[in-house]
């Protein structure tokens, strides 16, 4: 069997260098690329390849969500190919229904294995994001301190760092200090991550 894949990712050369890995299957054919979200969800409806390769972070509609509409459909399986491997975007991804969590730094091997097992509807994930994904399933990871889940807190609300700082009390060098501490302790890389990963792990209610 031919496994038939769709590249997704905005950056044309990137596409390229993939293309040419996976052509170089005796197996494996690109049926098209495209550089957007939206775009996904046209040509994967079009196409019905057997594997979406999809990048997370793409102009207009993100990875995520073009994900999501793509295993909704029922035209592909989704592999998510990105060079971020933080839980908040893990999450969203598996939550979204991708089948598959690969990260860029992957060899030739690798991608056109992980290609051939999610076109035969197995489960892949690179071993730095099964970790990951383990560790957040466990609800393991270094707990927050009591202030920080208080910054947290407000960060979730949409406090800035002044705001948090002057409903704290504290200096707003200390919230950006402490701010900085709750992303690596999440392993997230902005506000809004951090707040989704604190959701998903229990450490803040759901919202409403």
């Amino acid at each position: 069997m031919t496994v038939r894949v769709l590249l997704v990712d905005d950056h044309p050369v990137v596409r390229e260098g993939l293309r040419a890995v996976l052509e170089a299957e005796p197996d494996i054919t690109v049926a098209g690329e495209c550089g957007s979200g939206d775009e996904a969800v046209r040509e994967a409806a079009a196409l019905r390849p057997d594997v979406v390769l999809m990048d997370l972070r793409l102009p207009g509609l993100d990875g995520v969500a073009a994900t999501q509409r793509i295993v909704a459909d029922r035209t592909a399986a989704v592999l998510v190919l990105t060079t971020y491997d933080t839980d908040g975007d893990i999450t969203r991804a598996v939550a979204a229904g991708a089948a598959g969590y690969l990260l860029k730094d992957s060899s030739r091997q690798q991608l056109a294995a992980a290609v051939r097992a999610t076109a035969r509807g197995e489960t892949v994930l690179a071993p730095r994001v099964a970790a990951k994904l383990a560790d957040h399933v466990r609800g393991t990871g270094p707990e927050l301190t009591p202030r920080e889940l208080e910054v947290l807190r407000c960060v979730a609300t949409g406090m800035s760092n002044p705001e948090t700082g002057r409903h704290l009390f504290i200096s707003e060098a200390t919230v950006k200090s402490h701010v900085m501490r709750i992303f690596e302790k999440l392993s997230v890389r902005d506000r809004t991550a951090a707040v989704t990963a604190a959701i998903a792990r229990g450490i803040l209610p759901p919202p409403g």
